[in-house]
């Protein structure tokens, strides 16, 4: 049976879109390079769009939808692509966004990230974190990463994720994908019965609450490479927040945890190109040693993280506004656009004009 959604899941992959969004008293709309762009057909009511997304969903997702007004699942279209669903209702209606997702991983050299990437995702055991808001591309850098050990070790690679976005085959290493959902029950049962499952390499689609975070930092004090996600906006948020998770009166332990089996923070920001051929990435890397270990363990340190991280760059560290002002230097992207994404605007334009250039031509790229 041909989907009646299908046409416009096709409109995505045509015109190079990510997403899309099924709305009552609307289009569709299609995210192009970072903007909702409406497809030219007449507004969907609420029957339409109820029908759309409810044939999209198997018997066991629309149980559930029917029975919260939520759900995430996979949608596999032949001829067209993977699309990772969330349907959702807004004011009684129902709606869903559809983020198309490869069905093979790119490679790092393919997202041109830098040698660090590829560093940490090496790393024999120990915790490495991608962060960054929805959309910000980390699914697509994990996968990159994961493929790097795929080729490298031959290891066990165990992910479970909710649902399976980048479906990986065997090369050097065996790998395992379990969906949340589909093949286990929830992240604790999960992560509970992955210590038993012989894993080298362990990915955690996303840390949500203090028992996965536990269980990773777990894993990865024990001698396994561990690699997650966390919605925050760079290093600093990123260790508060997963201290945040716990009790003031375990945070000490989570504390000295984290600064011994945390390898890297990798931040990620998308940053529309200066010639408008879609979004580049803007990276905050920040590579565990020493100083960071000292700052992740002692509170009173931990506002110095961005500080440690501006100084490393002999071992691949950077912040975001070092990265964009070089992004803004090789005309990447422009001044305005760089400016409006740091995470200092006047310490940004401080660095640009260290550079030699003006940071009040904010129209202009380099």
């Amino acid at each position: 049976m041909t989907l009646q959604i299908a046409p416009f899941l096709q409109a995505v992959v045509v015109n190079n879109g990510s997403d899309l969004h099924i709305k009552v008293g609307g289009p569709p709309r299609i995210r192009i390079s970072g903007t909702l762009v409406p497809l030219q057909v007449d507004p969907l009511t609420a029957e339409a769009a109820e029908t759309l997304i409810r044939e999209t969903m198997p018997a066991d997702v629309a149980a559930h939808f029917a029975a919260t007004n939520e759900a995430d699942y996979a949608l596999s279209v032949p001829g067209i692509g993977r699309f990772r669903v969330n349907a959702f209702r807004a004011r009684g209606a129902a709606g869903c966004v559809l983020r198309l997702v490869r069905l093979n991983p790119m490679s790092l050299e393919e997202l041109g990230l830098p040698d660090v990437i590829r560093q940490l995702a090496l790393e024999p055991r120990g915790l490495v974190l991608v962060t960054g808001p929805t959309g910000s591309g980390k699914t697509t850098t994990l996968s990159a990463m994961v493929d790097a050990v795929n080729e490298t070790r031959a290891a066990h690679i165990l992910t479970i994720e909710d649902p399976i976005e980048i479906v990986h085959q065997d090369k050097l290493a065996s790998v395992t994908q379990r969906e949340l959902g589909t093949d286990t029950a929830d992240w604790s049962v999960a992560m509970r019965a992955a210590m038993r499952q012989d894993p080298d390499v362990i990915l955690i689609g996303e840390m949500r609450d203090a028992e996965t975070v536990k269980a990773g930092l777990s894993a990865a004090e024990t001698g396994h490479f561990v690699m997650s996600t966390l919605h925050t906006t760079d290093a600093k948020e990123t260790v508060n927040r997963i201290i945040d998770f716990f009790p003031p009166h375990e945070q000490k332990q989570v504390r000295l945890g984290l600064a011994t089996s945390l390898r890297g923070i990798i931040c990620q920001r998308l940053v529309p190109r200066a010639d408008g051929n879609g979004r580049a990435v803007a990276m905050e890397i920040a590579v565990n040693g020493p100083r960071l270990a000292e700052a992740i363990a002692d509170p009173d340190k931990t506002d110095t993280i961005e500080d440690i991280i501006a100084s490393g760059g002999y071992n691949g560290a950077q912040t975001f506004d070092q990265h964009l002002v070089r992004m803004v230097l090789d005309g990447t992207v422009s001044i305005r656009e760089g400016k409006l994404m740091s995470s200092n605007t006047h310490d940004m334009s401080v660095m640009l004009k260290r550079a030699g250039i003006d940071p009040t031509l904010v129209d202009e790229a380099v």
